[in-house]
């Protein structure tokens, strides 16, 4: 086994999977499962997810080799806190946050002296939260991106990389900065997009709003799925990436107001030309195994 005791804080969909791969792959002898949530300490003892299930978190990661952070942004001061406090000394400590610069910052700040550092992103989700919406697999075929820190040593780099591996993620390495700039255009603002979007619908006086939600079975209804993603997770995520993201929606906004030109213009070319673009991205993120080449992304309905 790798570790003799591994703690999970928070146990949402990515933290309730990663439990899932511990088990399949017998990766430690003790695995403590601790949140916040009564409803989710519930179903984690239903589903027999863990050895210790608790709310307790100064409980939770005494002994603990290694320590997962898989809670909303908002909950890492008072965990690297507690870590710091209770958590055995040298302890390594990995998360699977979609920010990293803010918490890089103050990983390195809190936790100097006292543990090693591996921040860790999973590129796999779903719309779903809570311990039930977990499942093996989740991670399989998806990229990891580790985000190494100056608490970050090889051998510690090395041993979440393999974690990640033997879940069946590909992992790649990255600068925090680098990494935020990406997944700010790639999810975060397709996120905020949704969430405003949907908004909107919201908004519309109500016979309009009822014949939005009837003909939703084009473009909007993906919105509403990207918009029905837990909402104090992208609640933090945006706080705190937000440099980044307030930076690439000033691009944004610079390229829609030139489509509205276009619009206006009656510029066919134009208009032509960067939808013909989009669509070469499209074939080239199937092609990149990000997605499949099917119709309706492979629905059935």
């Amino acid at each position: 086994m790798m570790f003799k005791k591994i703690t999970i804080v928070g146990f949402g969909l990515i933290g309730s999977s990663i439990a899932r791969e511990i088990k399949k792959h017998k990766l430690s002898k003790f695995v403590s499962a601790c949140d916040i949530s009564s409803k989710h300490l519930t179903e984690i003892k239903k589903l027999k997810l863990a050895d210790e299930v608790t709310p307790n978190l100064k409980q939770s990661m005494i002994g603990s080799d290694l320590i997962i952070i898989s809670t909303p942004l908002s909950a890492y001061k008072e965990i690297f806190v507690t870590i710091k406090k209770f958590a055995n000394k040298n302890v390594l400590v990995t998360d699977v946050g979609s920010s990293k610069l803010e918490v890089v910052q103050m990983g390195e700040k809190i936790l100097k002296n006292h543990a090693y550092f591996v921040p860790a992103h999973p590129i796999a989700g779903t719309e779903q939260s809570g311990p039930t919406a977990g499942f093996v697999n989740l991670f399989k075929n998806r990229w990891c991106i580790i985000t190494p820190c100056k608490l970050t040593n090889q051998h510690s780099k090395n041993k979440i990389k393999k974690l990640w591996e033997i879940f069946g993620s590909n992992v790649t390495t990255m600068n925090p900065k680098n990494h935020d700039n990406t997944m700010a255009i790639t999810s975060h603002i397709p996120h905020l997009i949704a969430y405003n979007i949907v908004g909107t619908a919201a908004k519309l006086e109500s016979k309009t709003k009822s014949e939005v939600i009837k003909f939703s079975a084009s473009g909007f209804r993906d919105f509403t799925r990207i918009a029905s993603s837990d909402p104090t997770m992208w609640r933090d995520i945006m706080i705190s990436n937000k440099k980044q993201i307030l930076f690439m929606l000033k691009r944004f906004n610079q390229d829609l107001n030139n489509l509205k030109k276009a619009i206006e213009g009656n510029n066919k070319k134009k208009l032509f030309n960067t939808f013909r673009t989009t669509r070469n991205i499209r074939k080239k993120i199937i092609e990149a195994g990000q997605d499949i080449n099917q119709p309706n992304f492979g629905r059935k309905n």
